[in-house]
């Protein structure tokens, strides 16, 4: 049955037994850093559905992003699992239940689809992938996120690229749309470039177009994509906790995902760091919502 609550208004289940080839769910709450609240990230997911009800019955109509129909004529093959349980300051039972899931939606041979929460969903969310590498990691972002720990927490939001990069089946990093300033010191970006890490910044997105992040990605290669909102400029992705200016605008991101889909194939997708506290008039769930749209168009049109 579909839901009204869901993205696109999608079943659970799909009839007949049929196998998902993608399944989105939410995590509201990661590894919180200590005296911090993160339940405004933890309304993310809910905000993100609630700004596709009115798509809904337009899955089968023209979409002139994707140049056709959004499941490109076919059966729907997406399923909506709806929020995992999180309890914020719950830091390791939280890592343990989003890892869980990703496992438990990759062993069933479907793309997981993460909606969070703050960006330290996505560090065991690319633990899940364990067993299913090699796999390289496409981030969007305005920050690296190499911080080896705040305040005694290894797992918050400023960590998550320095833990992939200790993971065994991620192959390599591409960081996207950097700029201004964060939580990266000079040993920070030290430390991502021993790595190998690749650094494209926005400035050098805007000059060169997608190409100048997508030629880093081998051709075939199996990719994660991170997608922190505040990659976007705050113009039209208002809805975030540190909003920066010079961001990837809407057309740049949606290009950039249908030229991942393809070169490489898209194994995994998380969207992070949506702050429904400080949206504009719905702006920036709107805008996650088509994100979402195009990812999932992307994918059913993967080979």
């Amino acid at each position: 049955m579909t839901s009204s609550s869901s993205f696109l208004g999608f079943p659970d289940c799909l009839a007949g037994g049929r196998v998902p080839r993608m399944v989105v769910y939410g995590a509201g709450h990661g590894s919180t850093y200590p005296g911090k609240d993160s339940s405004g990230h933890a309304l993310a997911a809910d905000a993100i559905r609630a700004a596709s009800k009115d798509d809904a019955p337009l899955v089968e109509h023209w979409d002139f992003d994707l140049g056709g129909p959004l499941f490109d004529g076919k059966a729907v093959c997406c399923v909506d699992a709806g929020n995992i349980s999180t309890v914020m300051h719950d830091n390791e039972g939280n890592r343990a239940r989003i890892e869980a899931k990703t496992r438990e939606v990759l062993a069933a041979s479907a793309v997981p689809i993460l909606l969070g929460g703050d960006d330290s969903v996505v560090i065991p969310f690319l633990a899940g992938f364990a067993g299913h590498g090699p796999v390289w990691i496409l981030q969007i972002d305005a920050h690296i996120d190499w911080r080896d720990e705040v305040d005694g927490e290894r797992y918050g939001y400023s960590s998550p690229m320095r833990r992939a990069s200790e993971m065994p089946h991620i192959a390599g990093l591409v960081q996207v749309g950097l700029r201004s300033v964060g939580s990266a010191r000079l040993a920070e970006i030290e430390a991502a470039r021993r790595y190998g890490s690749r650094f494209v910044t926005a400035r050098e997105l805007h000059d060169q177009g997608v190409d100048a992040a997508l030629s880093h990605i081998p051709n075939g290669a199996r990719v994660v994509v991170t997608f922190d909102c505040d990659g976007l400029d705050p113009s039209i992705m208002p809805g975030v906790a540190a909003r920066t200016p010079g961001g990837l605008t809407y057309t740049q991101a949606i290009d950039l995902i249908a030229g991942l889909g393809k070169r490489a194939r898209i194994a995994g997708f998380d969207l992070v760091e949506f702050y429904p506290p400080a949206d504009l008039d719905g702006l920036s769930a709107l805008t996650a919502a088509r994100l979402l749209v195009n990812v999932i168009g992307t994918v059913v049109r993967q080979v």
